[in-house]
């Protein structure tokens, strides 16, 4: 089951907008009541990466046995100095 979803009356939305966006950026819904009843949903706009934090892609990501490799690294600075 999903938590519920914080919600904010229309005073404490105007008060606080700039602390509901870094919310809403983060990737949570808020909701926005008038009288205690729900009039509006504020989400994050389409197309945007929701960020969940730290490892949140653990588990997602393979790294090739020999990522590191001094002669890998070496190929890869080569290739951004080429373009100076």
């Amino acid at each position: 089951m999903s938590e519920p979803l914080a919600s904010y009356d229309v005073h404490e939305a105007k008060t606080h907008l700039s602390r509901i966006l870094e919310r809403v950026e983060q990737g949570e819904e808020i909701v926005i009541n008038r009288a205690g009843t729900p009039v509006a949903k504020v989400v994050p706009a389409a197309g945007t990466v929701r960020r969940r934090g730290r490892g949140m892609l653990r588990g997602r990501l393979r790294l090739a046995e020999d990522w590191d490799a001094a002669e890998v690294n070496a190929a890869i600075a080569n290739d951004f100095h080429q373009g100076r």
